[in-house]
């Protein structure tokens, strides 16, 4: 049994949780939220006993084996450096930091540690991803991915009514290429590796953070495109190109369709079930790892989320997007 806490009591924590139950070995068995009240409030929900508002406190108690870390960007470095200097394993929330720097920082921790560091990235460890990278050879040398995430977010609104929630804070190191770009790079990269060159383009808003941006992505012998917004909606599939067919993907943040469109007209349904909410498998993934004895996973690698945090931290020194936590 590999017993939990959790940084964050936000919707995001309730969904991982939700998905864990369904995880065997995974327990919750604490809480830290800066107020004692909202500890207990959310710990409760959980049957815990067990709260914190002390990060200190936290990461020596001897209640907890892992911690996930679902508190704003800027804290992610921070915080899991922390814990894993404690001998804490950690799953930390997407992306796994503000820049690169801090993410060598916390690869760096791990090693130190002998403890397991993973970025809770949930779209490379879904069936549906594995389907992808499975069949990428049918469709024959592969020229073009094409990647889109665009959701207007309810948060806009009060944005456009003057009220900059944490979404659109750059204090938090957030915007639209942090929270919704990371979806579709990271695939990329689990899947082709490091680009050679990176040119993006974007809407900066006002309050210092992205609404929205491009990135084109070249490689030896094939481009990427993608497309991030959390002030537009889009409805288009994602698609990965290649000389024989095109794979078409529904969502590329969490793939539950994918087929092939081959060139002489036919088309290959690859699409598998998932039997559990799409959490599960990044927590499924992080406990086999610890009951394995493994301290770093070999899909959500340290070298992949090095290499999708270099990416971005070239997209932001295009667009002009700077977080406090690169001084």
């Amino acid at each position: 049994m590999i017993r939990f806490g959790v940084i964050g009591t936000n919707w995001i924590t309730e969904s991982l949780l939700e998905a864990a139950s369904h995880v065997e070995d995974f327990k919750l068995t604490a809480v830290y939220s800066r107020t004692e009240e909202r500890a207990q409030e959310f710990a409760s929900k959980y049957n815990v006993t067990t709260t914190f508002t002390n990060l200190e406190e936290m990461a020596t108690s001897d209640q907890l084996d892992a911690v996930y870390i679902a508190s704003p960007n800027t804290y992610h470095a921070e915080q899991a450096i922390l814990f894993m200097k404690n001998g804490k394993h950690v799953l930390c929330e997407k992306p796994l930091a503000a820049n690169s720097t801090e993410v060598t920082q916390m690869i760096q921790a791990a090693k130190n540690n002998n403890v397991l560091l993973m970025e809770a990235m949930k779209s490379t460890l879904l069936p549906n991803f594995k389907v992808i990278a499975e069949n990428l050879h049918k469709i024959g040398p592969v020229r073009r991915y094409f990647a889109s995430y665009c959701q207007y977010s309810s948060r806009y609104d009060k944005y456009k009514e003057g009220i900059v929630l944490n979404a659109f804070n750059p204090k938090f190191a957030n915007g639209s290429l942090m929270d919704l770009g990371v979806y579709c790079l990271y695939p990329l990269i689990t899947l082709f590796g490091a680009p050679k060159e990176v040119k993006a383009t974007g809407v900066m808003l006002e309050s210092g953070v992205d609404g929205e941006g491009t990135v084109a992505l070249s490689y030896d012998d094939k481009d990427a495109v993608v497309m991030y917004s959390k002030i537009t909606n889009s409805h288009l599939p994602s698609e990965i190109q290649g000389e024989k067919g095109s794979m078409i993907i529904d969502k590329i943040h969490t793939a539950e369709k994918v087929e092939i469109r081959y060139n002489n007209g036919s088309v290959e349904e690859l699409t598998v079930e998932q039997s559990h909410p799409p959490m599960y498998y990044e927590v499924k993934e992080f406990i086999d790892l610890l009951n394995s004895g493994e301290t770093e996973s070999a899909v959500n690698s340290f070298e992949n989320s090095y290499t999708t945090m270099r990416v971005m931290d070239k997209v932001r020194s295009q667009l002009g997007l700077v977080f406090p936590n690169d001084n």
